[in-house]
């Protein structure tokens, strides 16, 4: 299981691959991106903050829950911070378990909490000012069907 929080971008090909090479007992891989959308405004860029130790440990708590919740074989969660313009990568999910069934709902479950719980602040930066990025109720909805 490998948690990367990082300002730099990642090679999507190159992290799927490495992911799903030497995988004992998978038999389905799941692979997630999530790309910094533009929004009506005029995205010009995403601002991401975080709190380092405090993101680290959450993000790996809940990729252990994963683990032990699907009995997956691995997983990767990836998730960028700092200045992102609209179409670069934010973020990267893998899953891998015997199983695709599995694999899809482990899958679901890290994007799910990645974008309604994870300790991340996000401020979308338009042309018209910045604003924070407030939680959405279908996002938290989303997540609540995990409890």
């Amino acid at each position: 299981m490998r948690v990367a929080i990082q300002s730099d971008s990642f090679d999507f090909a190159f992290e799927a691959e490495a992911f799903a090479r030497d995988l004992d007992g998978a038999g389905a891989v799941v692979t997630f991106t999530g790309i910094v959308r533009d929004v009506s405004g005029g995205l010009e860029a995403m601002e991401i903050e975080h709190y380092p130790g405090m993101t680290q440990s959450a993000l790996t708590a809940i990729a252990e829950e994963a683990m032990e919740r699907w009995s997956l074989a691995d997983a990767l969660v990836i998730h960028r911070h700092g200045r992102l313009a609209a179409g670069e990568q934010i973020m990267m999910v893998a899953t891998a378990a015997p199983h695709r069934g599995d694999a899809f709902e482990a899958a679901q479950f890290l994007m799910d909490y990645l974008k309604s719980r994870a300790p991340f602040w996000k401020k979308e930066i338009t042309r018209d000012g910045a604003e924070w990025v407030a939680a959405r109720e279908d996002d938290e909805a989303a997540l609540n069907r995990w409890k």
